[in-house]
């Protein structure tokens, strides 16, 4: 039945339970085969032919043309922005189930707007819990259902989501594909910061593929797109990628020469919760290219854990500034602090996307081979293995590997770690 259909039929019935005829409903502003044909959904009513028989039948312009009644809407969008306030408040679970409740709800049918923003919420919500997999399925059952009347926004911004998720879970074919059928097409359309947000998923993209080339040149070009557009978000989003992608192919200043750049534009302009994690961010690049200043950047990391805490930031946030903090421990041969944070890391373990398990339990198995636990150490190292032969061979599997072969190595499992060795080099291509 169509929408117009619908409406000829809740005319009909309240017509009916206020014991009125065609004619008298008609009269004397209306034909009564013009009430019929309505009724029938051979004509649609303009808005103001809606609001007069709304004013007649003494209902609501809602209710006929929606199927609810002011009050049930009134009721929905306040439920809608209490599911909205849980997820930027990090209540990610909260948020997933009151989304879940309105879309079970019959009253959301006759609303496709309301409908789309509760499907959209409840796939950031279901990430946010780290069902990577659901959220994906969500996401692209958003953009096959609702194509065309999402707004070119909402488009960029499902298409946002659904890269990361990709990214995430190293579907890299797909985490590309995504981006590059808006941003790389045969008419490229004109910068905005939401396009600029889709730019960095891509760039992301293209350095966990270990396409370094590709991303050095895309790079280059948001960098120049985010001089022309000049806003605080697209100038960030464009030094963040810059820097990525310094680290990646060794230019260590010019990493840290765009990461300060970044931080400084989110530090005037942003929110509290991106800041706190841009920091978190910013400090391990530094890990990476400074590590002989370690001792530093663990107090950034305590300051960012700090924020975090007080903030509306997800568990998964929180988990990886957690991880960045032991990886400092380990740097300044502190094992026994890295232990003590490595057991609110396996506290968040459930419920976290593979890649980050995997990830947490070969950096607790590094973690245990320096304390000289080497029985605890292979366990943790075997466990980590296991979700590793799970991923495609991508640039993250690869440090994977080489991470795990290097603690076999130490803690005297050389048959293993031959083994790491050899797939980390599969991972790369040789």
């Amino acid at each position: 039945m169509t929408g117009q259909d619908l409406v000829g039929q809740r005319i009909k019935t309240v017509r009916r339970q206020r014991g009125l005829s065609q004619a008298q409903l008609a009269h004397p502003e209306l034909s009564d085969s013009y009430v019929s044909l309505i009724e029938s959904g051979k004509r649609t009513p303009t808005p103001a032919v809606l609001e007069l028989l709304a004013e007649k039948l003494d209902c609501s312009l809602t209710y006929l043309i929606n199927g609810v009644t002011a009050e049930q809407m009134q009721e929905i969008e306040l439920a809608l922005s209490y599911a909205q306030l849980a997820l930027d408040n990090g209540e990610v679970v909260e948020a997933r189930n009151r989304y879940a409740e309105l879309l079970a709800d019959s009253g959301l049918a006759g609303l496709p707007q309301l409908r789309q923003d509760t499907e959209y919420g409840l796939a950031l919500a279901t990430e946010a819990c780290g069902d990577l997999e659901q959220a994906i399925v969500l996401l692209n059952g958003l953009r096959e259902n609702d194509a065309v009347a999402m707004s070119p926004e909402r488009h960029i911004a499902v298409a946002v989501a659904l890269s990361r998720c990709y990214r995430e879970t190293k579907d890299m074919a797909q985490a590309v594909r995504v981006p590059e059928q808006i941003l790389t097409g045969a008419v490229r359309p004109a910068w905005t910061d939401g396009l600029m947000r889709l730019g960095g998923q891509l760039l992301a993209a293209y350095v966990n593929r270990g396409d370094l080339l590709r991303a050095r040149q895309f790079s280059a070009e948001m960098l120049a797109a985010a001089e022309l557009l000049a806003s605080p978000q697209a100038l960030t989003l464009a030094h963040w990628g810059a820097a990525l992608v310094a680290v990646e192919t060794g230019h260590a200043d010019e990493a840290v020469t765009h990461a300060e750049r970044a931080l400084a534009i989110q530090s005037e302009y942003g929110d509290l919760r991106r800041l706190a994690r841009l920091r978190s961010d910013y400090a391990q690049i530094l890990l990476n290219v400074r590590p002989m200043e370690a001792e530093a950047w663990r107090d950034v990391l305590l300051k960012v854990e700090s924020e975090l805490a007080e903030s509306s930031a997800s568990a998964i946030d929180k988990m990886r500034c957690a991880m960045s903090l032991v990886r400092v421990d380990l740097l300044l041969a502190r094992p026994e602090r890295a232990e003590e944070r490595m057991r609110f890391v396996c506290d968040l373990l459930d419920g976290m996307p593979k890649v980050m398990q995997a990830d947490a339990r070969l950096l607790h198995g590094e973690t245990l081979a320096a304390l000289g636990l080497r029985a605890e150490a292979s366990r943790e190292l075997l466990a980590g293995a296991e979700y590793l032969e799970q991923m495609p061979e991508i640039r993250f599997a690869a440090h994977a590997w080489l991470t795990a072969a290097r603690v076999l190595e130490r803690i005297d499992e050389p048959d293993r770690s031959v083994d790491a060795y050899k797939r980390a080099l599969a991972c790369v291509g040789l």
